[in-house]
């Protein structure tokens, strides 16, 4: 019906609670929500990286990231779609958004890729399958908001969503690597640049190495806090950008806008899905499934792949922080009656959350990349992706099948 999801959740909590207990208590609920989400400390992680992320777009970072990657994957048939995987996933590991990642190194690649000869297929899905990334190497949005919800960590979910994002990152490699090898005509093979050529290119990147390791490196030695690393992120964006004389003031106006507006459209959507999660422990949702579940004898992991399927179908006709607000409230705890780790069960929720992003017909990342590549025709983007999503789907098995995968070095955290 067109209804945004927030509103959606929030008028179906409103009429849900006041069937259940009376219009009176209903709004007394509703009018306490807002306070309480509002006031939430650890929300405030959701601007500052937003802004860090806004700040990043305007100084340049993605063309060097770009290069660098170029340097790395040198002499190999399909270089550039690999390079394009790589500064994706160097670009999503400061920015934290995968539409902003896809627009941005589309931006510089796609243009690349069609001047080299590239298959149009294969160029715009390796920018859109990069842009994925985004949202699972931290820092993720969907990650920090799904802490929140859950009252889980934020770092350690950080940390179980970066090894996960590494091996994506190389599966879409692989994917690369082997329909170059099954079709050659989709990509040329590039000359190798010399040594020192090479190495200039990689240390022109140490401004992504200094944003994350100043963030994420933080977070993992134990020196900062979510919210710390954050606010370090923007000084640190601010200072790059300054020193490289890349960031005016009209820029620094734009980044808080657009802050301002992402913010506020993401806390609306936790503000719903608040009141929604406690209307639907009142009605005593959860128990019901979970009493259903164990009626029907299912078996846990066949519960967990209905799960997953629900998001995929999902995926197609909603964006991933929305379907993930809406469902939280009723699967987290059938999760966590049936003794899945929660952190593991959230990354697990980014992957599915990925394929949406690139699942017709509406895709985020690729109306996102058909803006970025005008010239291309949407059903060459629809066909392109089909390999990497068979990588996703492998990702989505190795993880059910090895949690460790995700869980190891959260553990290190305590």
């Amino acid at each position: 019906m067109r209804v945004p999801v927030a509103v959606a959740m929030i008028l179906t909590a409103l009429f849900g609670y006041a069937a259940l207990d009376g219009f009176a208590s209903a709004l007394r609920v509703l009018a306490y929500v807002p306070y309480q989400v509002s006031t939430e400390y650890t929300l405030s992680v959701v601007p500052l990286f937003v802004l860090m992320g806004a700040l990043v777009g305007h100084i340049g970072v993605s063309t060097r990231l770009y290069q660098a990657a170029e340097a790395m994957f040198g002499g190999l048939r399909g270089s550039s779609a690999m390079a394009t995987i790589g500064a994706s996933a160097a670009f999503g590991a400061i920015s934290g958004s995968s539409l902003a990642t896809t627009a941005t190194i589309g931006k510089i690649a796609i243009p690349e890729m069609q001047r080299l000869g590239y298959s149009d297929r294969l160029a715009t899905a390796s920018v859109a399958a990069g842009g994925t990334l985004g949202i699972l190497i931290p820092p993720s949005v969907i990650l920090v908001v799904y802490a929140l919800l859950t009252q889980l960590s934020i770092a350690k979910l950080f940390m179980a969503g970066l090894v996960p994002g590494i091996v994506l990152a190389l599966l879409y490699v692989g994917v690369v690597l082997i329909s170059t090898l099954i079709k050659p005509s989709l990509a040329p093979k590039s000359p190798r640049l010399p040594g020192r050529e090479r190495l200039r290119a990689i240390l022109g990147a140490w401004e992504t190495v200094l944003l994350f390791g100043g963030t994420i490196g933080g977070i993992v030695f134990g020196i900062v806090t979510p919210t710390e690393a954050a606010s370090l992120g923007v000084a640190l964006a601010l200072v790059i950008g300054l020193a490289r004389r890349k960031l005016c003031l009209a820029d620094f106006a734009d980044s808080l806008l657009n802050t301002a507006v992402t913010s506020a459209s993401i806390f609306f959507l936790v503000l719903g899905a608040t009141f929604f999660s406690i209307f639907v422990v009142q009605a005593q949702i959860p128990t019901a499934v979970a009493d259903w579940l164990e009626a029907a004898s299912l078996g846990r992991y066949t519960v967990l792949l209905l799960m997953l399927g629900v998001y995929v179908v999902l995926g197609c006709f909603m964006d991933g922080l929305g379907m993930v607000l809406a469902t939280l409230p009723v699967f987290f705890p059938v999760i966590l009656s049936l003794g899945f780790d929660p952190i593991w069960f959230g990354v697990l929720v980014v992957l599915v959350v990925e394929i949406g992003l690139i699942t017709p017909p509406v895709g985020m990342n690729l109306f996102v990349l058909r803006n970025a590549a005008p010239g291309v025709n949407l059903s060459d983007i629809y066909v392109g992706v089909w390999p990497f999503l068979v990588a996703q789907f492998a990702m989505i098995a190795l993880l059910i099948l090895w949690p460790r995968l995700s869980l190891w070095l959260p553990a290190t955290l305590g």
